[in-house]
């Protein structure tokens, strides 16, 4: 396993990481003692950095990672979670207020069974007034980080141009992480647009989804994926042209997000310890350049369609 800094913050991650959200049932329902098996699975072979939210299956997720968590060594890995997105009986809410905040990372430390949390991140700040999050929300977690109750502050997003608005509207060093999710994969590299600005900034930049939350998966994309229809026409084309080369294509996805060296780490999410030990094995595999050209033909009329956060 390969282990890159993020940022400044002195974390040396694994480039590969493991996303929690499908502990929380978020795209198929899951067996809950597979799903902790997954995560011990995940650390036992080198993977140190976990994401999870209390929003992903409406505090499911961090409920079961916490369990997981109970019988692993707290210095064998780094702990992300995120304050500003929630849910209730099937219903999303927002609040991004300082009191809400703070109350969240306690909540989110019990339930994880961790008595602080390595990296707090301000959930999907799109969904937020951006005044709010530069004014009330970052300032609550400067005062948390002050006090050691978190060690390291970052902002998550998918629309690209609002971590440049916040990061150049509070102060130097508030914000050490950008966690950016769907624009570094096949289909999209907007990511690396915003490279060279989050070098000058010392922020280090985590990319979640390889697979663009199944487009690019031979299940393929669950019935709530955003993306619009001609996009996921072209991603089933891409899957089964791998598939007619012999190679998945979560394969390529997997090796081509873990391969650039300015990106600290990419986060996949499984809840199947088989899928973990398959994902670190594509990893470490060699990028065929080959069958990356012939997929990027395939996608290229779509290439980098995005769309709106749901």
């Amino acid at each position: 396993m390969e282990y890159r800094e993020i940022g400044k913050t002195g974390m040396k991650v694994s480039n590969l990481s493991f996303g929690a959200s499908s502990l929380g049932s978020v795209f198929h329902s899951i067996k809950e003692e597979e799903g902790i098996k997954a995560v011990h699975t995940a650390v036992e072979n080198g993977i140190n950095f976990i994401d999870v939210s209390p929003y992903y299956g409406h505090l499911k997720a961090e409920t079961v990672l916490g369990k997981a968590l109970k019988d692993i060594e707290r210095n064998k890995y780094y702990l992300s979670t995120k304050v500003g997105r929630y849910g209730k009986n099937g219903v999303n809410h927002w609040d991004y207020s300082a009191q809400k905040t703070i109350e969240s990372v306690d909540e989110s430390m019990e339930r994880l069974n961790v008595d602080y949390i390595d990296l707090i991140n301000v959930h999907d700040i799109e969904f937020a007034d951006l005044e709010q999050i530069c004014n009330e929300t970052l300032p609550a977690l400067v005062e948390l980080r002050n006090r050691g109750i978190v060690k390291h502050v970052g902002i998550t997003n998918l629309t690209l141009r609002h971590f440049r608005y916040v990061i150049d509207h509070v102060p130097s060093g508030t914000v050490e992480s950008v966690l950016s999710f769907c624009h570094y994969c096949l289909n999209d590299d907007a990511l690396t647009d915003y490279l060279d600005y989050f070098e000058e900034k010392g922020i280090g930049v985590i990319n979640a989804s390889p697979f663009s939350m199944g487009l690019l998966t031979k299940r393929g994309a669950p019935d709530w994926h955003p993306a619009p229809k001609p996009l996921q026409d072209l991603c089933r084309k891409a899957v089964n042209h791998c598939e007619s080369k012999g190679i998945a294509i979560e394969q390529l996805a997997v090796k081509y997000s873990v391969s650039n060296p300015r990106i600290a780490t990419t986060l996949f999410s499984t809840s199947r310890p088989e899928a973990v030990l398959q994902n670190i094995k594509w990893a470490k595999e060699a990028l065929n350049e080959e069958l990356l050209d012939e997929v990027h033909t395939i996608l290229k009329p779509r290439f980098r369609d995005t769309w709106l956060n749901s």
